[in-house]
């Protein structure tokens, strides 16, 4: 069958009907490719869960049906080449995958080819692909740099790159270098108006990160990652979000190494919860085995590596667990992207943050001017909020049990760093910090108690408010060494325990108008 052949019977037979906004995508895209140069390179933008393959597989229909040259589309995964190859399918477009596989004897019979980046590197050096009357290429996720080596090969085609993010992976390497123009399609907020995704309802929990490396590719190291969230307090603390917010919900959870991920498992196992890890050294069939049960079971948790970032597709997942901490926005959308989906009758989903990954780049769904990024990538870059910055202006929350044991007061935070200014415009030592500070401790353990004993046994508790009290102290007071640090917190504590044993009475008469019952 000849090429003009298969373009004359591309008549549409598919039950997918596009949504105004996808046509208009279309349409724009249409417009410039009729009023560009045939080489031009034009990068359109749509968020995750827009539908981005149904608008490339119906532009493509379209252009085969006008135009007597070939498609070949570009992908960086085996499952979004499957699933690109599917949803060509559905619009009645006949296509040729070519992987590793793949007999190329009947390429004549094809317009279309779908293909993986290092695939088709290799058939190009081994000349085993005819492309010289490619007229289009479309590249999926186009923000990964790995598509531009094939730049050559086509010098002489429209390319179309599309992506939910135009921010390239490596700063080093802008996408304004490789595309002439951007075109941006609906909002995070306008589709989640739309009914098109759903809401998130986001909570954050403060991580020191200072631990963390950055490597090479300008993100946080595996092993600087795995050093910080295989400790037993993190695996408690992402055991703990769980309960809190998502308990019996469908969850996943993304991590940054393997071993993160496997003693997240164990974690939860041990908790007693229903619980699948799945990382790329999983078989196919194991894969398969565990996207079906987690697909099946309403309250499943999988914890995974990276490998569902992309070309994965389940939407009742219900929470998001960011259990890493990444400095790439587009990681971080792809991630929050997996819960976005609509399902039924899921018009909210919930994200729990552990890696201040949303006071480094704001909300998921925040607007964002992404012809601005997209010209000006350093200027972005460079004002994102480092995490020195970021844990400087971290807020103490009592977690909620803990919070109930101090139901009486009616506020339990205190404010170092706002102490630090107001003493320091006042001409005071910075010592009356630490005084406000136990004497605030001393209160909240009072109004909580009804004799000393119980006061002494709730300072206990306040280990981790301690702590970050302390280390707000020592950022406003600009000391840090290892001995001042480790003798401010054995003074603090000692004079804590004294200041509330010598002024129970007091402190305790003060709070109820009367002393305290023998």
């Amino acid at each position: 069958m000849s090429v003009k052949t298969v373009s004359q019977n591309l008549e549409r037979q598919t039950e997918k009907d596009l949504y105004n906004y996808q046509k208009k995508a279309i349409d724009k895209v249409f417009k410039a490719f009729d009023e560009a140069p045939s080489d031009y390179h034009l990068l359109y933008q749509l968020p995750t869960g827009g539908g981005k393959t149904v608008i490339f597989s119906e532009f493509v229909r379209q252009y085969l049906k006008n135009h007597d040259k070939k498609v070949v589309i570009l992908t960086h995964r085996i499952e979004l080449l499957k699933q690109t190859s599917r949803m060509l399918t559905e619009f009645n477009v006949s296509n040729k995958v070519v992987d590793s596989k793949a007999n190329l004897e009947d390429q004549a019979e094809y317009s279309c080819f779908v293909a993986m980046v290092e695939t088709l590197n290799n058939r190009l050096q081994e000349d085993k692909l005819d492309i010289s009357d490619v007229g289009l290429v479309i590249i999926d996720e186009a923000h990964y740099n790995s598509f531009t080596k094939l730049f050559k090969y086509f010098e002489n085609s429209f390319i179309l790159g599309v992506t939910a993010t135009p921010l390239s992976s490596n700063k080093d390497l802008p996408m304004k270098d490789n595309y002439n123009e951007l075109i941006t399609g609906e909002t995070i907020e306008h589709l989640i108006e739309n009914n098109f995704l759903s809401r998130a309802e986001t909570y954050q929990y403060n991580v020191g990160l200072t631990s963390l490396e950055v490597g090479s590719n300008g993100d946080y190291t595996v092993k600087s990652s795995e050093d910080l969230y295989t400790n037993s307090d993190m695996l408690k603390k992402v055991v703990y979000a769980y309960e809190q917010h998502s308990l019996n919900k469908k969850t996943l959870i993304f991590n940054n190494g393997i071993n993160t991920s496997l003693h997240v498992y164990d974690a939860f196992k041990r908790a007693g919860y229903t619980i699948a890890h799945l990382d790329n050294t999983a078989s196919k069939k194991e894969r398969k085995m565990i996207l079906k049960w987690f697909k099946e079971t309403p309250n499943a948790i999988l914890t995974s590596v990276s490998i569902l970032t992309t070309g994965f597709d389940e939407p009742s997942v219900e929470t998001i667990i960011l259990n890493r901490a990444t400095k790439s926005l587009a990681l971080y959308y792809q991630m929050v992207g997996r819960g976005s989906r609509i399902y039924k009758d899921k018009e909210v989903f919930k994200i729990i943050d552990l890696g201040n990954n949303m006071h480094r780049f704001g909300p998921w769904g925040a607007d964002i001017n992404w012809q601005k990024i997209f010209g000006s990538p350093n200027y972005y870059l460079d004002s994102i909020v480092n995490d020195d910055d970021i844990e400087a202006n971290f807020r103490y929350e009592m977690p909620d049990a803990l919070r109930k044991e101090f139901a009486n007061s009616e506020e339990v935070y205190f404010d170092m760093k706002q102490a630090y200014i107001d003493s320091v415009n006042k001409g005071d030592s910075s010592k009356v910090l630490l005084e406000q500070s136990i004497a605030h401790h001393t209160k909240i353990c009072v109004e909580n108690s009804e004799d000393v004993y119980d006061a002494l046994a709730l300072m206990k508790l306040l280990e981790d408010d301690i702590n970050h009290r302390l280390e707000r102290y020592t950022q406003c007071i600009s000391r840090s060494t290892y001995n001042f640090v480790k003798w401010l917190h054995d003074d603090y504590r000692l004079k804590l325990r004294t200041h509330i044993r010598e002024n129970f009475d007091t402190v305790y008469e003060e709070i109820h108008g009367h002393p305290p019952e023998d």
